[in-house]
């Protein structure tokens, strides 16, 4: 995810917007739910729980866009891209390392029958391969795809959001930190209408895809990428957040009706595009009303706070680590010809897991590491935080 994807900057920087952390956090939750039901639709798009929970990701990115230009726009007379480059290797980068290394245990142990090849058919050298260049967040070829599903790394495969969660990053460093809010409004109309015409042409009349390392995919990935990063950026630019009072609730709720709503038009084909146009029009307008609420409320409440700041600091560790955890239950579920009546408690463990080693990793891992980080290659700066 982005990703992003994934969003203040530092603990010295603005003030961030904590009900925006929080909301993160909810659409990660989301991700993993999906993730669990997904086995028990067969393939079939219309008895997905959590139907558009894929879209989550297309938040992410407007999210990270949104707070990126609010805490960097002006930083850019005593910061260099470097030192910037620097800050977002440090910010995501340990996590990364985790995915994939928990992804290598998790394939080597964890051989499905019906879906995945078998351990014995990979050779621990080529695992060990895999699993390296996961670490750099360098897409792997179609030839070193051990896991049969196509993705770019297929050791973790939500990773494929960091990759263009860091290409955003890139670009937004060298061409459009000194971007004008003209030009950058053009290229977010052009983006939308790319968006549009994608969910509304594409065959599946959905807008997944993104993670292959495919000239297809590739367009799929930067399409998603493209509208939600730039309008993000704008958002922070033109906006000036009201007073909305506590609306992590509101925006929540919200949030989550997006992303369950079940397939729009059912499987006649007839009506795919509906689906698309659904699902392009949630990210273009609904997602920034979203992002506009939270940064525009404020918490009274403690408890709410305390939410917020959980969900916003397990947000990314949770997002990057559980999908290894999502290929043990896909084949154990397909394997053992299990109902959901029958797992959900199994994936009812995998959710609480995730959250709770996301916490440890963060706690034990993360922190540390990315304070040691700071210390050694930013003296003087504090541990980035939420981005």
């Amino acid at each position: 995810m982005s990703t992003n994807t994934v969003s203040s900057i530092f603990s010295d920087s603005k003030s961030h917007y904590k009900i925006l952390d929080g909301l993160r956090g909810v659409a990660a939750i989301m991700v993993i739910c999906m993730h669990v039901m997904e086995p028990f639709a067969g393939g079939d798009a219309t008895k997905m729980y959590i139907n558009h929970g894929y879209i989550a990701v297309d938040f992410f990115f407007l999210l990270s866009g949104f707070v990126i230009a609010h805490a960097y726009d002006d930083r850019w007379n005593k910061m260099s891209i470097k030192d910037f480059f620097k800050r977002r290797l440090i910010r995501l980068h340990p996590m990364i390392i985790i995915g994939m290394t928990i992804g290598a245990i998790c394939f080597y142990f964890g051989a499905s029958r019906s879906i995945f090849p078998p351990i014995s058919s990979t050779p621990v050298w080529e695992l060990i391969l895999v699993m390296l260049i996961g670490y750099t967040l360098i897409p792997v070829p179609l030839s070193l795809d051990i896991r049969g599903w196509g993705e770019m790394h297929p050791l973790d495969g939500p990773a494929w959001t960091l990759f263009f969660e860091y290409i955003a990053n890139i670009v937004y460093a060298l061409v459009l930190k000194r971007t004008s809010r003209t030009v950058l409004t053009i290229l977010v109309l052009i983006a939308a209408a790319a968006l549009i015409q994608y969910g509304v042409t594409n065959k599946n009349g959905d807008v997944i895809g993104g993670w292959s390392l495919t000239p297809e995919q590739l367009r799929i990935g930067f399409t998603r990428l493209c509208y939600p990063f730039l309008a993000g950026m704008l958002l922070a630019r033109i906006i000036k957040p009201g007073n909305k009072g506590n609306t992590f609730v509101w925006c929540s709720l919200l949030l989550i009706v997006i992303l369950s709503i079940p397939r729009i038009g059912g499987n006649n084909s007839q009506y795919f595009w509906m689906n698309g146009l659904y699902e392009a029009l949630s990210i273009i307008i609904i997602f920034p009303i979203i992002v506009y609420l939270g940064a525009s409320g404020s918490i009274q409440n403690k408890k709410v706070e305390a939410v917020c700041r959980f969900l916003g600091n397990i947000s990314y560790p949770v997002y990057i680590i559980h999908y290894p955890f999502i290929y043990l239950f896909f084949g154990w579920v397909v394997d053992k010809h299990k109902t959901i009546a029958q797992a959900w408690p199994f994936g009812l463990l995998i959710l609480v897991g995730a959250v709770t080693l996301a916490y440890l990793f963060l706690k034990l891992y993360d922190l540390p590491v990315r304070k040691w980080l700071t210390e050694k290659y930013l003296p003087g700066k504090k541990v980035p935080a939420q981005v």
